[in-house]
């Protein structure tokens, strides 16, 4: 599904360049749940952002579902990123004066679905996050729990086919971490491919692979069948 070959992401800052990834060669298969982890400034983040082809390689090729996206132009990358990807982050990123469900309802609205098909799939996204009862409050009146779920709704109502989650409990309590956890998992279960970045080891360990990276490579690449749950 997912293929990187020698990709490279480098970065000039002054006259030194920066080696972000180096030379990563991956492959991640339909519906796996795979974390990244490694040290702050390992590439994490730039993997996922490539990925999820909000950065592009220096050089290298990136396949998804069997497309180069390394030659698409920028209109055939919004395109495939809006019908195969969607992100959660740890800042949230909703819309302060939209109301829960007008958040998730969102990229249908810039998708062109009608509005009938939309209230449909939104009611739908609101009873499997438990946020019926918040659908009409607004970001601010949310707790951080409640407001990462709704991030995972709006992420997740396009029904693509991959989801990645940048350290996306790192500004929540345990209990609100754990519900996004297994939110995160249930979607897992239903056939999602989950890329985690995170520095909770709870976490990283709980998935079925396990990538770890140092100065922009991947030192080690690891299954724990225990994971599944």
């Amino acid at each position: 599904m997912i293929k990187l070959e020698q990709i490279h992401r480098d970065f000039q800052v002054g006259d030194q360049t920066v080696h972000a990834l180096d030379d990563i060669n991956l492959e991640i298969t339909q519906g796996e749940y795979l974390s990244v982890m490694g040290p702050s400034g390992s590439g994490k983040s730039t993997l996922l952002n490539l990925i999820g082809m909000l950065d592009h390689a220096t050089s290298g090729i990136y396949t998804l579902n069997g497309q180069n996206v390394t030659q698409m132009d920028e209109h055939q990358e919004a395109e495939t990123r809006n019908r195969h990807i969607g992100f959660v982050f740890q800042a949230f990123h909703l819309i302060p004066r939209l109301t829960a469900a007008e958040n998730i309802e969102l990229p249908l609205v810039l998708a062109g679905m009608s509005p009938a098909e939309r209230y449909q799939r939104v009611e739908q996204a609101l009873k499997a996050m438990n946020l019926i009862e918040r659908a009409h409050h607004k970001p601010d009146q949310l707790s951080g729990g409640q407001r990462q779920r709704v991030a995972i709704a709006r992420a997740t109502i396009t029904e693509p086919a991959v989801l990645l989650a940048d350290e996306p409990t790192g500004n929540l309590d345990q209990k609100s971490g754990q519900d996004v956890i297994d939110t995160l998992e249930t979607l897992n279960k239903k056939g999602i491919t989950l890329i985690v970045v995170t520095h909770d080891h709870h976490l990283g360990d709980r998935s079925h692979r396990s990538l770890k990276m140092v100065d922009g490579r991947i030192v080690s690449d690891r299954s724990h069948v225990q994971a599944e749950t």
